[in-house]
């Protein structure tokens, strides 16, 4: 699949504007997604106050708690949870030992991946001078709708109010959004980012793999934060900004960094020799001897 026969090379091709594109839906009819059979496992545990839409394929070792609601063709494999009070919307599909937990919310067509948890307890403490009490985290996650979250990440839920994960955005394994944070639409957050609580996400912004944003931050919508970017906390990042490096910044200012970092071995040893010159000798300029003891 090529965009001009220039690029076949003279071998056979398939010409589009778009080849990814054009593979993606290639490969969605070749392979379409498995989905078992509509209905619920002998082995599954069903509350009978939980509400189950049309369609829904529920595997053995899947529960569904009191008050849960989950909508129509959802599909929850082995060892899902959807908890107490908690809503999945309509063609979801749950993998082994994902988790909706208490009052939380997913949008329609979401994909949780093994292991994702959204509504774990926020990371809140408070130090009364003896230890560390525990705030109790009341609030809940919303994930809208077109939402995929990867194996194993974890989405808090807020002190009070709403962790919200916008419409469309993709979460990769090993992601942690903590409590109280806001992602905005059609984001994608890599693998092993973390985003600590309270920090404002816009939309479309990319945290690359193990990129940290600190609390209270705020990234305006396009940002593009690199590879183990840090954000500290309480920086405001404007829209459309590209930022690399620890303390994070532009990246053009990042390469530039990076470049003198690379020569300070050869600017060390020019200023010992500098300094072990001794008056009138060498050509020009003032020399000096250093003052430091010798080791």
């Amino acid at each position: 699949m090529v965009p001009s026969e220039e690029l076949a090379g003279g071998k056979p091709a398939v010409l589009c504007q778009h080849p990814g594109l054009a593979l993606a839906a290639w490969l969605t009819v070749w392979r379409p997604p498995a989905r078992p059979a509509p209905g619920v496992s002998k082995g599954a545990r069903v509350d009978r106050a939980a509400k189950l839409g049309k369609g829904v394929a529920i595997a053995a070792g899947a529960t569904v708690e009191a008050g849960a609601v989950v909508g129509d063709r959802t599909v929850l494999c082995s060892g899902s949870y959807v908890g107490k009070d908690a809503v999945v919307g309509e063609d979801c599909f749950l993998h082994p030992n994902a988790a909706v937990l208490e009052r939380c919310r997913v949008g329609a067509r979401g994909i949780l991946h093994a292991g994702a948890v959204v509504g774990s307890d926020g990371f809140g403490y408070l130090w009364d001078g003896e230890r560390h009490r525990k705030v109790p985290q009341m609030g809940i996650v919303r994930v809208e709708e077109d939402v995929e979250i990867g194996a194993n990440a974890a989405i808090d839920r807020a002190t009070l109010g709403e962790t919200i994960i916008g419409r469309g955005t993709k979460i990769d394994n090993l992601v942690q959004v903590g409590h109280n944070v806001v992602v905005g639409e059609h984001s994608l957050l890599c693998g092993q980012a973390g985003v600590a609580g309270s920090a404002r996400i816009g939309k479309r912004v990319t945290l690359a793999g193990q990129v940290g944003v600190s609390d209270h931050v705020v990234l305006g919508d396009g940002v593009i934060a690199t590879g183990q970017c840090g954000i500290v906390r309480g920086a405001n990042v404007e829209a459309g900004t590209v930022i690399s490096g620890m303390p994070a910044q532009r990246h053009r200012d990042f390469l530039r960094s990076a470049a003198w970092y690379a020569r300070l071995p050869e600017l060390a040893k020019r200023v010992e020799r500098l300094e072990a010159r001794e008056p009138g000798k060498g050509e020009g300029g003032t020399a000096w001897k250093s003052e430091s003891p010798k080791s």
